[in-house]
Formats: C-alpha cells, structure tokens, sequence
C-alpha cells in the first residue's frame, strides 16, 4: 500500500492507517455497470479498495453518457465491464479488478457473491434485487441498496450484521408495472452520481466500521428540494432465515409469459417477417423504432386490439421490457389460445440492431 497516494485519508482521525488497510483487504462486489454502479466503483477504487468484481452483460450506448460519466463516445458498442475495468485500472493500477460479462441469475448468484465481503446493488430492477437480497442473506453478506424513481433516490444496507433485510422493507415483489425504472421513466443525470456516492460512502463505512451504517434505515433524497428524509424499519421473522434461492426471480405477472433476447430476435427480423407491437409512447415510437413495428400504445391497446394479427405468433416491444409484459397479460386474457413473446429488455438492448433495417 502507497501511503503517499492514501495520506489525506491516513491523517483522518477516526480512520487513519487502521482504516486504510481494512480498505486495502476488502472484496467488493458491484452488480450493475450503470449509474449508480460507475459512482460505486469510482469512488472506491480511488480510495484504495483492494478488489473489486463488477457484473454487467449490457453494452455502452449514446443513452448512457449524459449519467455514466467514466465513458467516452469512443466506448461506444463496448462491453461495459472491460471498458470500466480499462479505465478503473488507468485510475488505480494496484486494485485486482474482476470482470463478470453475464447478468446475475440464480445459477450464478451465490459463487460470484461468496467471494466478497461486501455487495453493492446498483441494478434497476426489482426481480435482481430480490435475488441479490436472497443470495446475500444465505451468503451472510452484507449489501448496500440504491435506487432511483424520477427526481428522488433511496439508499439503505441489508443484512448488516443480523439486521433487517430487503424483504422487510418490501415483503414481496410488485407488478411488472407497478413502479417503471429510469429507463421508462427517465432520470436526471446528476442523480444517479449523488446516489451512487452516497452507496459507496456506506460501504467505506461497513468496512472501516466508522460511523453509523444505514441498517433498518431508509435514506429518501430529492434533488428538487435538496431534502433528505429517514425512514425506519425493523428486521421481520424469518427474512434472515433463507437457505435456498428461489427456482427463478420474476416479476408478479398473472400468466406465464414467452419470451426472446435481443440477439435472438435480430435473428429471426432478418429471416422472417414478424408481428411486431410497439407498445411505447408516441414520442418514444418517434424518437427510435423498428421499422418492422406496428405501434400502438400500451394505453390504447384494447380498444384497438383488433389491428394486431393473431394468426401468426405476436411479439411485443416497449422500452425495457416491462409495459410490453403488461401488453401480454391484456392480450392473453383475452386471447388465450394465441402465442405472445415478450422482448426482453426493449428497445433498450434492441436498439443497437436499428440500423441494421
């Protein structure tokens, strides 16, 4: 460890030496190379966290720059874990930095997990959460919670020595519509960054064992007012108790729903003609489409179901993925017997194809 490069850290009393190489020591884990988990990994490689994992399967878009500040245009179309590790490595070349080019998934979950001490959730969905939740819970590690809804963000740790965890404070998981992400939404670029310090400042907290970790606490910031609230919780009966993760985490949906990934359904637009609803908003449609799309949103899709062709099997696209499930479950309900697929991630994984028609 390079004292020199620490100094302004190793001078801090109540942190000191002691606390520098407790950072030097630590594995962390950051799932999600986006918003928030750019922040996280920043910070914490700056400051001299010994090893660092990021897991992340998604590429580098235009879309992401105006928030996702450690990329260039020229990263463009690359893998975003090789691209941060580049970049991580020309910050700090002393981290062990681990790349993991796949989403987490219950197959994978527990052998990426139990080689850290501490997890960061920077995803944006709450299927991931959940499974992050589980798995750290039968892991017994602790993990650090970000989210982002418009103009406010939530910061919490779970599972912190015994306490309470991401179950206690929401029991089970939502509709697949019930809370849209900043994908569908939106979000202002500053917010993710103040978020993803003020998760990064919990874990220098854990592993230093300064301060007052946000456990059982929910910290609510909104950028409009600069107001910052805090919302108690406490642990309930048998959240720490898990032993196995659940044989797949998916949103709440009625029906089971098929469904295509990106890849895949590239594929079959360039071999077949296809039955494609685009269930976004008009500005949406505008903004970006396949020009294989048939568009009509989510919030006309019953009075006008009669334009989508049943005979051959239907598939349905919005900007994540999340409204095009609600698209289906309308649809199934009505037309049982006929064959609907979701693709996956939206436009958000399909638009790197656009200009391919």
């Amino acid at each position: 460890m390079n004292q020199n490069r620490y100094q302004r850290q190793i001078t801090l009393a109540g942190f000191g030496t002691e606390g520098q190489h407790k950072l030097n020591k630590a594995k962390v884990l950051v799932v999600g190379a986006g918003g928030l988990g750019i922040p996280v990994l920043t910070y914490l490689n700056a400051m001299g966290v010994g090893t660092l994992g990021i897991v992340d399967a998604d590429v580098v878009s235009l879309s992401n720059l105006h928030r996702q500040v450690l990329f260039t245009e020229a990263m463009v179309g690359s893998l975003k874990v090789e691209a941060i590790k580049k970049q991580l490595s020309a910050q700090n070349s002393t981290t062990q930095i681990h790349t993991y080019q796949t989403f987490l998934t219950v197959a994978n979950a527990l052998d990426i997990i139990e080689n850290y001490d501490v997890v960061v959730d920077a995803t944006d969905n709450f299927p991931t959460r959940y499974l992050i939740n589980d798995a750290c819970v039968i892991a017994n590690k602790p993990f650090v919670y970000g989210a982002l809804h418009a103009f406010e963000g939530q910061v919490s740790v779970f599972n912190y020595k015994g306490g309470p965890t991401y179950r206690c404070l929401f029991p089970s998981m939502p509709a697949a519509d019930a809370v849209p992400n900043c994908n569908e939404n939106g979000v202002l670029g500053i917010l993710p960054g103040i978020i993803g310090n003020l998760q990064a400042l919990e874990v220098v907290k854990i592993i230093a064992e300064i301060g007052e970790v946000l456990s059982g606490v929910l910290l609510l910031f909104d950028t409009l007012t600069q107001r910052t609230q805090q919302m108690k919780f406490k642990l309930q009966p048998g959240n720490n108790d898990i032993k196995t993760l659940a044989t797949s985490y998916e949103f709440n949906c009625e029906l089971p729903l098929k469904s295509v990934e990106a890849v895949e359904f590239n594929a079959i637009l360039i071999e077949q003609a296809v039955e494609l609803i685009d269930v976004r908003t008009v500005k949406e449609f505008q903004r970006q489409h396949l020009k294989e799309a048939k568009h009509i949103p989510l919030s006309e899709l019953i009075n006008r179901v009669s334009e989508v062709d049943l005979e051959n099997t239907v598939y349905v696209i919005c900007q994540s993925g999340v409204r095009s499930k609600k698209a289906i479950i309308k649809m199934q309900e009505l037309f049982p017997g006929k064959d609907f697929v979701n693709v996956s991630g939206g436009m958000n994984q399909m638009k790197n194809y656009v200009d391919t028609y």
